[in-house]
């Protein structure tokens, strides 16, 4: 795994919790060596772990639609930012230059992100670990919508499963990395079989 991406938001939020949590996420990142891919924003939660970042002198790019970077929200001091026309064409972008991904807290953006996410690998357009950072019991009615899902057989407990959720960064990040190896190793028998 060479890359995360990181959905979160454009606000702090108002507990300290999140703001230390993005530092220590982005702390993480840079000591493991890995790129940062991120929606390209300098403020909330995106400003803060791409400053931690850059700080301990990591990479990160950027991925922001026109519109957003022209209000002047956009970081000009990552290492590459990579301005598209649209939201739609951002989040292509970032699933496919991303290795893994993780939503921390966030509202509406977050949450749709990381669901069509999920969906692309449930559907297996993509086939990359997802994971979510719980922090603070923050995404406690999300986990329990998922379970409620399964209950009531709209979603079936494998797909339920393709959601890796921890409350901290450092086994939520580690984790990614055990199933991003499993899924290569996966690739790789995969392939083999096909040679036979």
């Amino acid at each position: 795994m060479k890359s995360i991406c990181v959905f979160c938001g454009s606000s702090k939020g108002k507990n300290p919790v999140y703001e230390s949590a993005a530092v220590e996420l982005g702390r993480i990142i840079a000591d493991k060596g890995l790129t940062l891919v991120y929606g390209g924003g300098s403020i909330g939660l995106m400003g803060i772990l791409a400053d931690t970042v850059l700080k301990l002198e990591g990479s990160v790019t950027g991925v922001i639609p026109k519109f957003l970077y022209d209000l002047e929200v956009g970081h000009n001091g990552v290492s590459e930012l990579i301005i598209v026309e649209s939201m739609h064409e951002r989040k292509a972008k970032m699933a496919e230059i991303a290795d893994s991904f993780i939503a921390l807290p966030g509202g509406y953006g977050t949450l749709e992100e990381l669901s069509e996410i999920i969906t692309w690998v449930q559907l297996k357009l993509i086939e990359k670990p997802v994971g979510l950072l719980n922090l603070n019991g923050y995404y406690d009615h999300f986990i329990s919508q998922l379970d409620h899902m399964v209950e009531e057989s709209f979603l079936k407990i494998k797909n339920r499963n393709i959601l890796i959720s921890a409350d901290n960064p450092g086994s939520l990040v580690d984790r990614l990395i055990i199933t991003d190896e499993e899924i290569n190793i996966r690739r790789v028998d995969k392939d083999l079989r096909d040679l036979i």
